[in-house]
This record gives C-alpha cells, structure tokens and sequence, in this order.
C-alpha cells in the first residue's frame, strides 16, 4: 500500500507518523481500573465538586461502586473530602490540586469518546491504555503488551479486538517471515490518544 493511499484510508503506521510523547503508561490504568473513575473526575471538573448523591444519579451507576471509586481516587490523591461540608450548597466531594491538573483532561475525553460514539469500548479497563500503546509507537503484540506493563495477553487481545471493531485502530500483516500483525491507530484514533498524554504524565 503506497504512502497517499494510506493517508486516504486514514492510517498512521509507524514509519510515518509522528508519534505522541511516550510517558509512564503505568501510569494511566489507574484511570480505567475502575469503570467510573474517569466520569467522576470529569463530574468533578466540570461541577467544581460534587455531592455524593449527584454523582450516584447523575452517572447511573450504583452507590458501592461509585463510593469505591471515591476512595481510590482519594487514596491516589485526585480527590478529597470538603472538610467544610455541611451546608446545602456545598459539595462532598472535592478535587485536589493533583486532581485538578488532571480531571479536565478527563472531561475533554469523556466528550471525545461520546462524540465518537464509543464510550463504552473507551471506558473499558484496557482500552485506552492500549490505544495510548499504539497511539505512542508500539505497533506489535508483544510491544504493547510490554509497554502496558500488568496486562495480560487475553486482555491485550480483546482491547484490540474491541479498538479495531470501533475503528480507532488499524491492523495490517507484515509479509515477513514468518507474518506478523502490525497495529496503526486510525485519524480519530490517533486523535484519542491524544488526549491520554495528560493523564500518561500525571505525577
């Protein structure tokens, strides 16, 4: 496939393309191991804090997850308790300066993937850190299992499987020997991810 045809078809394989800063990915899976980690935080941004029953309603989501959720992203230190809550008007749940200099990152993304039609797949707990993967340069299996670091094969397989299925990556056989896949973030793929180099350099 020439070069022009496959700027056509919207591909970005690894030889020509510019490739997105690569930061800790052990970072960003923090982010998705919890399905509402990511909506919480962008709820927070946007709201500038949020009482714990907002956020149950708001999400949809049932009150022991959405309660865990807050204690993670209080143990990571995204997230405190308002220490002044109490009145009506004030909300429970505060971001903190680390939480700040993140959460909008996380509501520019929450808006990306409903755009795209693909919250679902994006919010899954290794989606994004795999298109991140690709999105940075690592174009094989093996590359982007290494980079994400604690996923196993299984995982690493159904997030491509689910990327390419909503078309945020690309796959293509080598012709080598023997072949091999190689994997290419799409043009909104590649727009995704990047969005993630924000939370791939959270401190």
């Amino acid at each position: 496939m020439s070069s022009s045809n496959r700027h056509n078809l919207g591909l970005f394989w690894p030889v020509e393309r510019n490739r997105l800063k690569t930061n800790d990915f052990q970072r960003l899976p923090q982010f998705f191991h919890r399905r509402w980690t990511v909506p919480i935080l962008a709820e927070l941004s946007v709201r500038r804090g949020c009482k714990f029953a907002w956020l149950v309603h708001t999400l949809g989501a049932g009150r022991a997850v959405v309660r865990q959720t807050l204690d993670d992203l209080i143990d990571l230190g995204l997230v405190q308790r308002n220490a002044g809550y109490g009145h009506p008007l004030r909300p429970e749940y505060l971001l903190t300066d680390r939480g700040r200099a993140v959460a909008p990152a996380c509501a520019a993304l929450m808006g990306a993937l409903r755009a795209a039609d693909v919250l679902d797949v994006g919010l899954k707990k290794w989606s994004m850190p795999t298109l991140a993967a690709v999105g940075s340069g690592a174009d094989r299996f093996g590359a982007i299992a290494r980079r994400l670091g604690g996923a196993t094969d299984r995982a690493v397989s159904l997030a491509l499987k689910d990327l390419r299925a909503v078309r945020l990556i690309d796959r293509r056989v080598d012709a080598g020997a023997p072949p091999a896949p190689i994997y290419a973030t799409t043009t909104r793929g590649l727009a995704l991810a990047a969005r993630l180099d924000v939370l791939t350099g959270t401190p």
